[in-house]
């Protein structure tokens, strides 16, 4: 049997201005945008360039509770973490776009990491493992 996680929900408060932040500063590619209109919201998936894995649905919150969780869907620990092959070009150019790093760069057993923070303020790592993980 194989299985796979095909979708991770991030809840945001509104579509567009995640769609401007991932796809804009990320540098991640749009892979869907449509409206459902017996629901009143929208699909929208994103994915890291050159990414053929799991995707992000972009959630619009829809309820106080779920508004309650942009931004904290992990109680503050690193929520998402994006593999890189070349962590300083990547680091470079997300750094010139304004993304905030709130770890400084570092060299572990595992790789190269530093921890930034999305416009809402979720946690995520770009990691370039000295090892390529495997699928």
């Amino acid at each position: 049997m194989k299985q796979s996680i095909l979708h991770i929900a991030l809840v945001v408060r509104d579509y567009d201005e995640a769609i401007a932040f991932y796809v804009n500063r990320l540098g991640f590619s749009l892979v869907e945008d449509s409206f459902q209109p017996e629901q009143n919201k929208r699909w929208v998936l994103i994915a890291p360039p050159g990414s053929n894995g799991t995707q992000i649905l972009l959630a619009k919150a829809s309820s106080e509770e779920q508004e309650s969780r942009i931004g904290n869907q992990t109680g503050g620990r690193v929520f998402l973490f994006l593999q890189t092959d070349d962590f300083w070009r990547d680091y470079q150019r997300m750094t010139a776009a304004g993304i905030e790093f709130i770890r400084e760069p570092q060299t572990a057993p595992y790789g190269t990491v530093a921890v930034f923070k999305d416009l809402y303020g979720n946690l995520w790592d770009l990691l370039q493992p000295n090892q390529p993980v495997k699928a």
